[in-house]
C-alpha cells in the first residue's frame, strides 16, 4: 500500500495564506499613501491668458492671464521664445483647465506638449501642455492675426509678483 504524504498539504496551505497576508500588510501603506496622494494632486484650477507672438524665424512671445485656484485669483506673467520657421504676428486668447495643483505657484514652469500637442484648424487651438512639477494644461482658444500658428510649446508662465 502506498499512502500519500497529507502533512505538507496543510502546512503549504498555511504558508499560501501567511504570504498572502504578509503582501497585503507591505502592500496596504502603499495603498495608502497613493490614494491621499492622488487626492492631494487632484486639485485644478480654471486659467486664462492671452499670448502675444510674433517674429522671423527667431520668435519671441509674452503675454498675461489669471489662475483661478482654491477661491483666489492670481496673475500670470507669460513668455517664450521658439525658433524654426517663425514668420508673422499673432495674438490668442486660451482659456481652461489647470491639473495636478497642490499650489498656486506650482503653476510656474516651462511647458511641453503632451500626446497630441497642439491642433489648430480655422483659427481655433486646442493644446495640452505640461511642466516639469506635473501641472496639465488644457486649454482651447482662437488665434487673431497673421501667423502659421501660436505654438504653444516652451511656453513659461509664471506668478507675477
Amino acid at each position: 500500500m502506498t499512502s500519500t504524504p497529507r502533512s505538507t498539504a496543510p502546512a503549504s496551505k498555511s504558508r499560501r495564506r501567511a504570504l498572502r497576508a504578509l503582501v497585503t500588510l507591505a502592500a496596504a501603506p502603499a495603498v495608502a499613501t497613493g490614494i491621499m496622494s492622488s487626492a492631494a494632486e487632484a486639485a485644478s484650477g480654471r486659467i486664462e491668458f492671452r499670448v502675444v507672438r510674433g517674429g522671423f524665424i527667431l520668435g519671441f512671445g509674452s503675454g498675461s492671464g489669471s489662475l483661478f485656484f482654491k477661491g483666489e485669483r492670481s496673475s500670470l506673467k507669460i513668455g517664450g521664445v521658439s525658433l524654426g520657421a517663425t514668420v508673422g504676428l499673432a495674438s490668442a486668447d486660451f482659456v481652461g483647465r489647470a491639473r495636478n495643483l497642490r499650489q498656486a505657484r506650482d503653476i510656474e514652469g516651462t511647458y511641453r506638449a503632451v500626446g497630441a500637442g497642439l491642433a489648430a484648424a480655422g483659427g481655433s487651438a486646442v493644446a495640452r501642455l505640461r511642466n516639469s512639477r506635473g501641472v496639465e494644461l488644457e486649454v482651447s482658444g482662437k488665434q487673431m492675426g497673421f501667423m502659421a500658428s501660436v505654438d504653444l510649446s516652451g511656453l513659461r508662465i509664471r506668478l507675477a509678483r
